[in-house]
């Protein structure tokens, strides 16, 4: 397969469309992470669709200080990735192109969740984000869209956009692509010095504490529900490790599915050894959200959440987040 490179939109639009399109939306500096993309994009729309990959830095997500200049731009590379990966088309359009006149006085808003975790951090960035998604989308009219999970609320808020403003799409989240090390793909990695990549593997270490915490607090619950004694129920728990105190069996009959609070302690404790390391990790934030909106989950809640988190190392950003499910209380 040949991959075609196309610079507008009309000439995307003067292909002729048998079966569905499927859309993966880049800045660009691809990596196995977008190759998986594609990839996933490639059997979704099966041999007789279409797969286009866009390349294009936006602007209007990228604030003051931050590394629009410094963004990687490798368009040939990106055409052997996407190539090898089975992309039919590389749409890189123009900034003119996706903005004639130059910026749009008329733009997305990603609403209250825009303004929290990565929109705290970085004030604008979501309404950047949405306004050239919802352009893509229209310039490229897919029936299919894939975004990663490693931008968890970028995805979350793409999903609210196309659900609230009636997009004609479907979204697919793929999940997050990690180099043997833990770390996640990121076109940012290659930034990193050989020591800061040492410190930057704490934000991957962190989320593996706070799911390994989540997994034995869950398996703890799930055995003081099956010992129906109480002696025996405080020696099954104790065999898991737990200290005598924390073995007692009306408390943890009682205890809360999976314990947030437990799970953001453990996430804490690795990111707190970073901050101490040569060179340190300075923490944005950690967080341990329902992915419906992006706040903070209380102890008592159920159901599909999100523990992610974001920090500095030297003058490289970095994100990564990971799924949790807390099981329903008994």
């Amino acid at each position: 397969m040949t991959t075609t490179l196309l610079r507008t939109a009309d000439e995307l639009h003067a292909r002729a469309r048998v079966g569905r399109r499927a859309v993966v939306m880049t800045m660009g500096a691809l990596h196995e992470g977008h190759a998986t993309l594609v990839r996933t994009a490639r059997e979704i729309a099966g041999p007789d669709g279409e797969v286009v990959v866009t390349v294009f830095v936006n602007p209007l997500q990228f604030g003051a200080g931050e590394d629009l200049d410094r963004y990687p731009r490798t368009l040939d590379a990106d055409l052997k990735i996407a190539e090898d990966a089975g992309a039919d088309v590389v749409f890189a359009p123009s900034v003119d192109e996706v903005y004639p006149g130059g910026e749009p006085q008329v733009r997305i808003s990603a609403g209250p969740m825009g303004e929290r975790l990565e929109g705290t951090s970085r004030p604008g960035h979501f309404d950047g984000m949405l306004t050239v998604v919802a352009k893509l989308l229209h310039l490229t009219r897919p029936d299919i869209a894939l975004y990663g999970q490693k931008d968890a609320q970028q995805l979350a808020l793409i999903r609210r956009m196309v659900r609230d403003l009636n997009f004609g799409v479907e979204i697919v989240g793929v999940p997050t692509v990690r180099e043997d090390d833990g770390l996640a793909l990121s076109s940012r990695n290659r930034y990193l010095a050989p020591r800061e990549r040492r410190t930057a593997l704490a934000l991957s270490r962190a989320l593996f504490a706070g799911r390994d915490r989540h997994a034995a607090q869950e398996a703890l619950r799930a055995r003081a529900r099956e010992v129906p004694a109480t002696h025996a129920r405080a020696e099954a728990l104790s065999a898991l490790g737990e200290s005598r105190a924390a073995a007692d069996a009306h408390a943890v009959a009682k205890a809360l599915p999976g314990a947030p609070s437990a799970v953001r302690a453990a996430a804490r404790l690795v990111l707190d050894d970073a901050a101490r390391q040569d060179p340190p990790l300075a923490l944005d934030y950690l967080a341990l959200v329902d992915p419906s909106d992006f706040t903070e989950i209380e102890d008592d809640f159920t159901g599909e959440a999100v523990l992610a988190v974001a920090a500095r190392v030297g003058t490289t950003r970095l994100i990564d987040n990971i799924p949790l499910t807390f099981g329903a209380a008994s």
